[in-house]
């Protein structure tokens, strides 16, 4: 995440990206943050714009618990979790709107 001179907040990836040519394109690369990639980029589907909104989420959950959503022992540990999509609720002290948003 990157806060410009004026105030502004923009995500971005300083890894290797693919601009897809339209919205309704696929990319079939599996480039990214291990702890932040989708199912579908784990088990080597295509993916969509859908994959940034689940990353999004990730980062919600982390800044929601000091936690990552997903984290494994090793790579294969992580696949799963991330796979299985079963992460704990964020605290209650957050509303029920983001509460939603994140999940």
């Amino acid at each position: 995440m990157f806060l410009t001179s004026n105030g502004t907040l923009k995500i971005g990836d300083f890894g290797i990206s693919k601009v897809l040519q339209n919205t309704m394109e696929n990319a079939a690369t599996m480039i990214g943050t291990p702890y932040y990639m989708s199912p579908e980029m784990y088990e080597n589907k295509p993916y969509t714009h859908k994959s940034d909104i689940w990353a999004l989420g990730c980062i919600l959950y982390e800044l929601c618990t000091l936690k990552r959503a997903f984290a494994g022992q090793n790579i294969m540990s992580l696949i799963f979790q991330i796979i299985q999509s079963d992460v704990k609720p964020i605290p209650k002290i957050y509303s029920n709107d983001l509460s939603n948003m994140v999940n």
